[in-house]
């Protein structure tokens, strides 16, 4: 038994522990014998620690032989006249870190929703959506194609969107859930296209194919025409902007908090958020080829941390506040990353690594903030009580010197959340639905012609009155 035979069972163990969670949670629910809490907690539990263990093996494997990239092949799933779905798993500089994050923080958040979720009624409920996630995360990171990234990526996201609504007796959190679902399918959209883009421009989705995996990432090269990968790059920037909510998707972020703070934590404060991110840093050749790309990323990502910041100040709730705060983070993020591609290979490398130390720091960071909210707020109570008073607030550098009108302008704009809800609404949800309204009714007129159905045409404003029919 050598190396690779070791390096290819570690890699089944990463992605297979989570893949039969995902099973046992779900079959059990299928058939109405549910786990009892302490079960399901063991399981969940077991699955993550072998995950966890198989990947940090194979990080130890990797460093004592010098290996950057290791691939997994998983064979053709689908397989028809100029096309394949190709299943593949890739570990490398970049994979392994994130999901070695991944395993940690999910284990952590498991461990807190033991407790916060105790005896709730939807209690199983939330780990098998909960490992649906963690299958996604995986998935995703380790995607070696780009069919096998999407299926990860609608795993993260169908995952995401019900766990926003796990609340399901309330109006709100399914109103908002859904929301959440018709935004990423406006990213899905892209994601996909991207993919059908790149298997007409090369023949394949293979990320190898596409950047190469030798030496390994970061120091790879993208294949592909620069104006092919400004169209490829542009969707994905569009699929990255939606997982990750950057503008002009920002509007969903706030409304994601409706959902349990295990939720919230593990998906919009760690590592759901970061998704874009690393997809751009997975792709991240493509965006040496085209200076516009890139000037699009670092624009795209700075406008969002911008706006973040400025309605992160206006929240009045914790959860919506620590999210714009991570949103802030993630646009620097995403500047950094198209910032890299217009330097040179020494320091390019460099900026590349720091976005994913960025994104890891970041991402630990914001998971305790978000476990630690609910007794933040109780002890701020036991404090202003022991005082007798509220806490005092310091004004800021910005209330301090900008003019009162411009003040009380950036605070209605940073109140309302930059106004992206109505703009969203106008510009993109009501002409998609007069779109679909439109073709249901010329379906329905098209069944009724063809079955004969059809009613006789009204009699136009302007033809003669019959004769022998008296006018009013």
């Amino acid at each position: 038994m050598d190396y690779l035979y070791w390096m290819q069972l570690f890699g089944m163990l990463v992605i297979g522990a989570p893949a039969l969670l995902m099973c046992l949670l779900g079959l059990t629910s299928l058939v109405d014998r549910r786990l009892s809490e302490r079960a399901t907690i063991l399981c969940v539990q077991a699955a993550i620690s072998i995950g966890l263990v198989a990947c940090v093996a194979i990080l130890a494997m990797m460093l004592l032989h010098g290996t950057r990239h290791v691939a997994v092949e998983l064979g053709n799933w689908v397989e028809i006249p100029n096309y394949h779905f190709s299943l593949k798993i890739v570990f490398d500089r970049l994979s392994v870190p994130f999901v070695i994050l991944t395993f940690a923080l999910c284990g952590t958040i498991a461990a807190f929703a033991k407790n916060y979720m105790h005896r709730e009624p939807g209690f199983n409920r939330f780990f098998v959506l909960y490992s649906l996630f963690l299958l996604g995360m995986v998935a995703a990171s380790l995607a070696g194609t780009i069919e096998t990234l999407f299926a990860g990526w609608e795993l993260v996201g169908l995952s995401s969107a019900l766990l926003v609504a796990y609340f399901q007796e309330r109006p709100a959190p399914v109103r908002n859930g859904l929301r959440i679902w018709a935004v990423y399918r406006v990213a899905d959209a892209a994601l996909l296209i991207a993919a059908l883009l790149l298997h007409h421009l090369t023949g394949h989705g293979d990320f190898d194919k596409l950047m190469g995996s030798h030496p390994g990432w970061p120091d790879v090269h993208a294949s592909v025409e620069s104006h092919e990968a400004l169209i490829i790059g542009l969707l994905l920037l569009i699929a990255a902007a939606g997982k990750s909510a950057l503008v002009p998707f920002s509007s969903w972020l706030p409304r994601a908090m409706e959902g349990p703070t295990p939720s919230s934590a593990v998906f919009y404060g760690a590592l759901s958020v970061h998704l874009g991110a690393y997809l751009l840093l997975r792709v991240s050749p493509a965006l040496d080829l085209s200076p516009w790309l890139g000037g699009a990323v670092i624009g795209l990502g700075l406008l969002t941390a911008v706006y973040a910041a400025l309605v992160g100040r206006a929240q009045t709730d914790i959860k919506s506040a620590l999210s714009f705060a991570s949103l802030t983070q993630v646009g620097i993020i995403v500047a950094e990353i198209g910032l890299a591609s217009f330097l040179a290979p020494p320091w390019q490398a460099f900026l590349r690594y720091f976005a994913l130390i960025h994104i890891l720091g970041h991402a630990c960071l914001r998971t305790l903030q978000f476990v630690r909210a609910p007794t933040l707020l109780q002890d701020y109570r036991l404090l202003e009580n022991a005082m007798g008073a509220r806490l005092p607030k310091l004004a800021s550098l910005w209330e301090k010197n900008l003019p009162q009108g411009l003040r009380i302008w950036l605070y209605r704009f940073a109140l309302e959340r930059g106004y992206l809800d109505s703009w969203l609404e106008d510009l993109l949800l009501q002409p998609f639905l007069r779109i679909l309204r439109l073709c249901d009714s010329l379906e329905q007129r098209w069944t009724r012609l063809l079955s004969g159905d059809e009613p006789p045409a009204a009699p136009r404003s302007d033809s003669p009155i019959p004769p022998g029919e008296d006018s009013l």
